[in-house]
């Protein structure tokens, strides 16, 4: 397999080898281009992704802060999020079965619906039930939330591959995709708090659950992929799921066609994407939490996140993609994990220089920037190691991989900072806290450092002239 993907104004070359230094192309896509049909409907299914995303993890936290439950504790219900980094499992499953009852929209759009519909009336659920039915109640609502947004994130990545008709329009969809996705992370993160304070936690998770008709609309509209038809027809006609060899190509080929693919190359790749984004997922379930014992009302922390942080978005995506195409996506990688380090260590000053709006303003603003950078370069990333035919399992094995260690970790969050806090206080606990999260993102770089010094040195020389 080989051929040129674009993504966010820059292209990478994709082939069963590993992956060079990239091509690049001036092209700037215009307004015009995100208002084609295709592009319109990955905005939507984008935001569809990203909504529940926060739903079972930061903004629980704060929903469970403010109704006194203890950090431990929330770090722990911050492992429904594993959902997300287990998703490889049944992706091969969705990669080969059509859903009976949805046959009709077609095999990605057919679970897209399933998993959208899971996902409104189990996120209704959880705002029904509240804290007071107990967090064993609240916590398995969270979990069908999770299983259901990860099933939907399969598809929906495999769409988005799998609809471009080329590169060109690859890098469209995943531009507008990247796009959609963080406004549903704001609207999960920042507005929620301001609709919580008016309305209250649960009736907020009420309407947000009724808000994935956004996703559902979108699916019903959208168009059946037509790129991929030719290999899944193929794949259709092969032993079926259930019998030993078609259960070993839907489950074990995907595996073996990555790792013959980069070779020994592939795992240094796996570990240097599973460490990737470590200290965002760490520090992550502390973080509203903290932002309440500081002192810090839900409405100022919405607000914040809704202006400053937006434009440090935006700024971060636009950043990420312009310095891929002048340093190529590796060098991007390297530069979006120093940032995201020092972003994320950088929430200790609050604890430890005083609380002031204009400090956490920018404390903020370079989070959102710097997730934003390392965001972009990581999607495109593990885009670029697909192969048409395995897309949906393959790309959960990478985004799976790149969440798996931090979810797991996280879940001990709380009890570090409540451990730490009986020597040194519960705000400088936060503080330290944040401080060694943001040293565990050094590895990542490293790893990420010698790929790229290994790609390079593997190159070509170009021949005198």
């Amino acid at each position: 397999m080989s051929g040129w993907t674009r993504f966010d104004g820059w292209s990478v070359e994709v082939r069963d080898g590993p992956v060079h230094n990239e091509g690049v192309s001036p092209h700037k896509h215009r307004i015009a281009d995100y208002l084609r049909p295709k592009t319109l409907a990955m905005l939507l299914l984008g935001f569809s992704s990203g909504l529940p995303f926060y739903l079972v993890g930061n903004t629980l936290g704060y929903w469970l802060r403010d109704e006194h439950t203890s950090l431990t504790a929330i770090g722990f219900l911050s492992w429904v999020g594993i959902a997300y980094s287990l998703k490889f499992l049944w992706a091969p499953l969705i990669d080969r079965v059509d859903l009976p009852l949805f046959r009709r929209l077609g095999h990605r759009r057919g679970w897209m619906m399933f998993a959208q519909i899971v996902v409104g009336i189990a996120l209704s659920a959880m705002g029904g039930a509240g804290t007071k039915a107990g967090l064993g109640r609240l916590g398995a609502f969270a979990l069908v939330v999770a299983f259901a947004a990860a099933t939907q994130d399969i598809v929906v990545d495999a769409w988005r591959i799998e609809s471009a008709d080329d590169g060109e329009e690859q890098g469209l969809l995943a531009s507008a995709y990247q796009f959609s996705y963080r406004l549903a992370l704001l609207a999960a993160d920042s507005v929620i708090l301001i609709v919580a304070a008016t309305v209250g936690w649960r009736m907020s998770y009420g309407i947000y659950g009724a808000g994935m008709a956004i996703g559902i609309i979108a699916t019903w509209f959208a168009k059946e992929p037509e790129r991929a038809d030719v290999v899944t027809g193929k794949k259709k006609r092969e032993p079926q799921l259930w019998t030993p060899r078609g259960f070993f190509d839907a489950i074990v080929g995907p595996f073996i066609a990555f790792f013959r693919a980069h070779g020994w190359l592939a795992l240094v790749m796996l570990m240097a994407i599973s460490l990737y984004r470590l200290p965002d997922f760490l520090m992550g379930p502390m973080a509203n939490p903290y932002y309440h014992d500081i002192g810090l009302s839900k409405q100022t922390v919405g607000a914040i996140r809704g202006s400053i942080g937006l434009i440090a978005t935006f700024a971060g995506i636009a950043a990420g993609g312009y310095c891929s195409l002048k340093l190529g996506y590796m060098r991007a990688l390297i530069i979006g994990g120093i940032l995201q380090a020092a972003a994320t260590a950088a929430f200790a000053t609050l604890a430890f220089a005083g609380l002031s709006i204009r400090l956490f303003a920018l404390v903020m603003a370079g989070d959102n920037f710097s997730l934003s950078f390392a965001g972009v370069a990581l999607v495109a990333y593990m885009s670029s190691l697909t192969n048409l035919g395995y897309t949906a399992t393959q790309y959960a094995l990478l985004s799976s991989t790149y969440a798996w260690l931090g979810k797991i970790l996280k879940g001990f969050s709380g009890a570090t900072v409540e451990s730490l806090s009986t020597a040194h206080g519960l705000i400088h606990a936060y503080g330290i806290f944040f401080i060694a999260c943001g040293l565990t993102g050094v590895p990542a770089v490293l790893l990420f450092a010698a790929l790229d010094y290994w790609h390079r040195r593997k190159q070509p020389v170009p021949a005198a002239a």
